[in-house]
């Protein structure tokens, strides 16, 4: 959700701010303030619900039982990696696309942030639908498919034309965001009794990896132009084929997933080998 909130955000400036100026900011409050209101409610809500229920112990802390403190190290820090490919190109869209559409095709900026819309909104997208595809066919392969796959499409970003350019921003915006709900899974199995801690790390690295990729690449902006971020940025994904030194760990609920049948008729289970 706060994805797709953010995803509204280039929206409400092309339709309020902009012609409204900063009289037009003052809208926004009120919509904080009822928010503020809804948050408070739902955390007494919350807070009542915990007290009802039995305190359960966490699992004890360790790593993966199928995996060596070493290879669960050389997981986190690809992992890391990865993360750091995702959101310096996602930096890249999210806080210079305005400036690369108005700089290279001359549109207005109320125009330019309906396309950044449409990049967020499939963003937004992307997030929803990485988290039941990683259940259904393992974390891995979705880690695999949305880093390295949309190497292809990054890679013709800066050469394509205005209707291209939307179509790829789109389509980036999908798979790329499918990967970290992935990767916050995996994290998670390679610690299972370290999911707060996992959570906290990868969470912060993505936030910071953002700020500071949107720094050094607006000062490689400056220094050379929005364009050559652009085709640099490009080869970021390329940091996926790292993807190929993790291992298939999937959960035993995600194998019977894939492996187990049902059929409709009899009700009967079968696996395949």
């Amino acid at each position: 959700c706060g994805t797709a909130g953010a995803a509204l955000g280039p929206l409400l400036a092309a339709w309020i701010v902009l012609p409204e100026g900063q009289p037009g900011l003052a809208w926004f409050s009120v919509a904080g303030l009822l928010a503020l209101f809804f948050l408070l409610n739902v955390a007494r809500w919350y807070a009542h619900h915990l007290a009802g229920r039995p305190h359960t112990h966490s699992p004890s802390a360790g790593l993966h039982p199928q995996l060596s403190r070493p290879t669960v190290i050389l997981c986190l820090a690809v992992l890391v990696a990865l993360i750091f490919s995702k959101y310096f190109y996602l930096a890249s869209l999210s806080s210079y696309y305005t400036f690369y559409l108005i700089s290279k095709f001359h549109v207005s900026v109320a125009r330019a942030q309906i396309y950044l819309f449409l990049f967020l909104g499939s963003a937004a997208a992307g997030t929803l639908i990485g988290g039941p595809l990683g259940d259904r066919v393992g974390r891995k392969y979705v880690i695999w498919a949305s880093i390295l796959g949309v190497l292809p499409f990054t890679l013709m970003l800066p050469y394509a034309n205005l209707f291209w350019t939307s179509i790829l921003t789109v389509v980036i915006g999908l798979i790329l965001s499918s990967a970290f709900s992935a990767i916050l899974v995996y994290g998670q199995e390679l610690l299972p009794g370290n999911i707060g801690l996992i959570s906290g790390v990868f969470f912060g690295l993505a936030f910071g990896m953002g700020g500071i990729g949107a720094a050094v690449l607006g000062k490689v902006a400056d220094t050379t132009s929005i364009d050559f971020v652009y085709k640099l940025c490009s080869y970021l994904p390329a940091i996926g084929l790292l993807t190929a030194l993790l291992p298939d760990i999937d959960s035993p609920r995600v194998r019977r997933t894939r492996d187990v049948t049902v059929d409709l008729e009899t009700g009967a289970y079968s696996s395949q080998p």
